[in-house]
């Protein structure tokens, strides 16, 4: 941390009779609230790094050095222009760390976290006074258009509510009505990529000193978490967050609707924009994306996609989160359902890869574990980088170890779809990805896994399970083409599938979605749903060894 402090120190402007804001690892830019409302020489701001918290559970290293690399580049431009910057580590709970700042400076001001996890730490200093919450005005939508889009009972849908928001914000919108004659594109951007357009190569950045100085110390201190650091890959500045941003539009956006589902060993991201790392941090604010993609000349259906995935899915997971509270409290009938909380964090599996438990996990509760298909079955070595002999899992796992990053297809349609096939359990998978993405909080990783990627909290928040057998990842992808399985003739993934029809018909009789599969089960000889299963215990046995699936094992 020398290079970083002497350049804070160098920078140091008088702290007298300033307004203190505390802010988290996720606020990190001064275009919205208290930064943005006073100027930098009436403001102080507190920063604070957390070994402690990213050691309780193992956080990628990827995730953990683009944090810190922020945050202290965040710190630094803070100084810069005239802002009094108090940066402190912390060796336990953010509360402790604050508290004496609090008697010091203070109450502290701080916009509302995102994160439950952070609020929940923060309450005792609320309640005393030694911190005011303020709105946080980086959400692009409120509770009441929430509960009057989506409803103010659950199921909640998306689509209600991003008309609800598209119409009241004006975005894509001519003279009252969406433009293009429809508020959704979705159907029209499902094309596989076969090669053309070339897709772009994400920007490489150089990182400075200070930004090395972070990277090795996440080598040094976390060396025993996992994952690859690799810093030229790494938006650590504000000029890096611009940089991608404008890449992003440049690159990406011609071509982000109309493949916005295909997946290929060739691009991990395609025309993805990879800002959702950033935009979670606060580095990018998602009002200054969608206004400034509405304005671009790019396709319409693309236009659509992108502001889509912000303004419509980004806002509509943070509001059910915080409605369930962190789904642990479920509508059920005419109550409440309250699933039951894991009392430590959740490892992801980490123990089970390894054979030790995780040194971190204690301090504070773990996460919510609804389990509506009645899923228990512990994740897989696979997930940790065991090679399963599935191409398209092998390939993708192999990606998030590598980057901290995958697009969301293949998150839902290849890690969240296997392991629902394969009951493993949601509150599992949700912690794996909490660890794994550099892009996963609390307020986003639950809704995606817990309530839409396994379908845990049933029809809260999704229709139906998001599951196929091998023509999906086929049709949408080529890792069916480097794989020891033919997806048209003995791929177990399909066989996976229909197990899982068979197992969680009755769970699922009701849902009129999935009326149609279910049928399928009904039409399915005895014969063939006995190889089914005995194909589903084969690929569970193997994944729970940690070996790989071959087509031996399915005959």
């Amino acid at each position: 941390m020398r290079l970083f402090r002497r350049e804070l120190e160098r920078r140091a402007v008088d702290p007298a009779g300033r307004r203190w804001v505390f802010v988290p690892y996720d606020q990190l830019g001064d275009a919205v609230g208290p930064l943005a409302e006073r100027e930098p020489g009436e403001l102080g701001v507190v920063v604070a790094e957390n070994p402690w918290k990213a050691g309780r559970r193992p956080y990628h290293r990827q995730k953990l050095a683009l944090v810190v690399a922020n945050l202290r580049q965040f710190a630094l431009e803070q100084a810069a222009r005239g802002v009094a910057v108090r940066h402190v580590v912390s060796r336990g709970p953010y509360r402790e760390a604050l508290a004496p700042l609090a008697r010091e400076l203070g109450p502290l001001a701080v916009m509302e976290p995102a994160e439950r996890e952070l609020r929940r730490d923060l309450e005792p200093l609320v309640a005393d006074g030694r911190l005011e919450v303020v709105p946080h005005a980086g959400w692009l939508t409120t509770a009441d258009q929430f509960r009057r889009g989506a409803g103010e009972r659950p199921p909640w849908r998306m689509d209600a509510f991003y008309r609800l928001v598209r119409r009241e914000s004006g975005l894509l919108m001519e003279d009252g009505k969406p433009a293009g004659g429809k508020f959704s594109f979705d159907a029209d951007n499902r094309r596989p990529w076969r090669g053309e357009p070339p897709a772009p190569e994400p920007p490489r950045f150089r990182p400075d000193e200070i930004t090395r100085e972070a990277g090795a110390l996440i080598e040094e201190r976390f060396s025993g978490h996992p994952g690859e650091v690799d810093l030229a890959s790494l938006p650590a500045t504000r000029a890096d967050a611009r940089r991608l941003w404008r890449w992003a539009k440049r690159e990406c956006l011609e071509s982000f609707g109309p493949y916005e589902d295909a997946m290929s060993v060739r691009s991990s991201g395609l025309f993805h924009t990879r800002i959702s790392p950033l935009l979670n941090l606060g580095r990018l604010t998602p009002r200054r994306v969608v206004e400034e993609v509405a304005a671009l000349e790019a396709p319409l259906a693309s236009r659509e996609g992108f502001i889509r995935q912000v303004l419509g899915w980004r806002e509509f997971v943070r509001h059910v989160h915080r409605e369930t509270d962190g789904f642990r409290v479920l509508p059920a009938g005419n109550g409440r359902h309250r699933p039951p909380v894991d009392e430590a964090p959740g490892d992801g599996g980490w123990e089970g890869w390894t054979g030790r438990p995780w040194p971190g996990s204690d301090g504070g509760e773990g996460g919510a574990r609804p389990s509506h298909l009645h899923a228990r079955w512990p994740l897989p070595a696979a997930f940790w980088g065991a090679t399963s002999g599935l191409a398209c899992l092998d390939h993708v796992v192999a990606g998030v170890w590598r980057e901290a990053w995958s697009h969301h297809i293949t998150r839902l349609m290849v890690l969240a779809n296997l392991a629902t096939l394969l009951d493993v359990t949601p509150r599992g998978l949700a912690d794996w990805f909490w660890v794994a993405y550099a892009d996963a909080y609390d307020w986003v990783v639950e809704p995606n896994v817990l309530g839409m990627g396994t379908f845990a909290a049933g029809e809260l928040m999704t229709t139906k399970p998001y599951v196929s057998g091998a023509a999906y990842v086929d049709r949408m992808s080529d890792y069916c083409a480097g794989c020891r399985f033919d997806p048209r003739r003995d791929c177990p993934v399909t066989r996976l599938y229909w197990a899982f029809l068979e197992r969680k018909g009755k769970r699922l009789a009701g849902n009129r979605r999935m009326a149609l599969p279910l049928k399928g089960i009904e039409r399915r000889s005895a014969a063939e749903k006995a190889r089914d299963r005995r194909v589903f215990d084969a690929v569970r046995r193997r994944l729970a060894e940690g070996t790989e699936v071959s087509p031996g094992d399915l005959s």
